[in-house]
């Protein structure tokens, strides 16, 4: 989900995977594929990089939440050692690539 603003100042979330397309005409107008429209305070560029964002915390916790997997193999160097009786902590993008390259790093050496 990303967050939007609408011309009244209220901040709702939308699936990013709903949108169809973005107009700037001037306003701001983000159109769903089920031809709903929202009209928002973003810039059509602002709401680009929000999905980018979006899609790569996907992206970067599909990557570390599979590896976790018991008996994940992918040549990662073998199954995982996460308990999975723990509580599983999803951290920031930035977080979950460190510790995606890091894992990597090890395996590879």
């Amino acid at each position: 989900m990303i967050t939007l603003t609408r011309l009244s100042g209220s901040v709702f979330a939308l699936n990013a995977d709903l949108i169809e397309r973005v107009d700037a005409t001037p306003d701001t107008v983000v159109t769903l594929v089920d031809g709903k429209k929202y009209v928002v305070t973003d810039s059509v560029d602002q709401i680009v990089s929000a999905v980018r964002r979006h899609r790569g915390e996907i992206i970067a916790m599909s990557n570390v939440l599979a590896f976790e997997q018991p008996g994940h193999h992918a040549g990662h160097g073998g199954p995982s050692t996460h308990r999975t009786d723990e509580p599983r902590r999803l951290g920031t993008v930035t977080e979950l690539t460190e510790v995606a390259a890091a894992r990597r790093t090890s395996s590879e050496s």
